[in-house]
């Protein structure tokens, strides 16, 4: 009994290995289909290729990241003094503690409002200095090189000379006091009501030359022709940014941003070189990051300093996921390929 032709179609298929080939018009057999070479999958020598490249970086991930993340977990159900096995489980008591806490509450509000003022002050004025280093001028390296070297130096660096600068009887009130200036002298560290606008003054001075490199390098990618085009049409300079500059800046910016909330959540060391690990609560400048470290490490109490750090993480976590799903969503999917639609 002979066989059906779709029985004999397919084992000329498994005979033919070019079978999978679509024929074209004059004869030629043009490339697989995505189908096809979904069926056939990846062989075991590309296989080893994407283990061996990118297994040292799951490993390193895995290391720093991931297990850090589960052992702060497991202490934080812990009272630990960090040293030993841990024994004394009390639970959710540690993070029922931080929820209740009031200094951990101001904490996050001042997280919150460093981030929005980051967010308010280092845009625009990132955007401005970007623009202005973008256009050929007299000085313009000079600028470049002001604006860029607070942000390569180091956060130790940087902290140590502010917090030397904004003593009571340091160089900012001296030389306040030499220009005629005496009557706006004030304890920039210790007086809660200026501490916090003082950390944000030094947070502008030192990263700002990081929003203004991205956005330079997102002004580099926006095509001539269009300014020209527009400046046929009679758009004026301002007209210009606003209709061409801004939008195609979009994703450069929506990344900057992102990175400033993530930075400004966690932030921790500049806090703590220029307030020191006690005068930072008084002062009103202290962070989640700051109050992990006095009421954790410095307490002696780890079980605790790890349930704060899981609840750093988890308040970073939520408010990337959200931001990734609401705001960067174009974004990333602009840069996917193969993605069905």
């Amino acid at each position: 009994m002979s066989d059906s032709p779709v029985e004999n179609s397919l084992a000329v298929q498994d005979q033919d290995p070019t079978a999978n080939l679509s024929t074209t018009g004059d004869g030629a057999k043009s490339a697989p289909s995505p189908a096809a070479r979904r069926r056939r999958g990846i062989g075991w020598r590309q296989r080893l290729e994407i283990t061996l490249l990118s297994g040292p970086a799951i490993i390193v991930f895995i290391g720093f990241v991931i297990l850090p993340v589960v052992l702060a977990a497991y202490y934080g159900f812990y009272k630990w003094k960090g040293f030993g096995a841990p024994t004394d489980f009390v639970g959710l008591h540690n993070y029922v503690i931080i929820l209740q806490d009031p200094e951990f509450h101001s904490a996050l509000l001042h997280n919150g409002f460093i981030l929005v003022l980051s967010l308010i002050i280092q845009g625009p004025v990132g955007i401005l200095l970007a623009l202005l280093l973008n256009r050929k001028m007299r000085g313009r390296s000079l600028i470049r090189v002001l604006i860029f070297v607070p942000w390569v130096v180091s956060e130790v660096i940087a902290g140590t000379g502010w917090s030397l600068m904004l003593q009571t009887d340091g160089a900012v009130n001296d030389l306040l006091s030499k220009i005629g200036l005496g009557h706006f002298q004030a304890e920039w560290l210790s007086d809660p009501h200026i501490a916090l606008w003082s950390l944000m003054a030094i947070l502008t001075w030192k990263y700002i030359g990081f929003a203004v490199i991205l956005f330079m390098a997102g002004l580099q990618n926006i095509p001539e022709e269009l300014y020209e085009a527009a400046s046929l049409d009679g758009a004026s300079y301002w007209q210009m940014q606003r209709t061409i500059t801004l939008p195609l800046l979009g994703p450069t910016i929506r990344i900057w941003a992102f990175l400033s909330i993530i930075g400004s959540l966690q932030l921790f060391d500049l806090v703590y070189i220029v307030w020191g690990q006690y005068v930072a609560g008084t002062a009103g400048v202290s962070t989640m990051a700051t109050y992990m470290v006095q009421y954790g490490r410095n307490a002696g109490n780890f079980g605790y300093g790890s349930a704060v750090a899981v609840v750093l993480f988890l308040i970073s976590l939520i408010v990337a996921l959200v931001y990734q799903r609401f705001v960067l969503r174009r974004d990333t999917e602009g840069a996917l390929t193969g993605r069905s639609k």
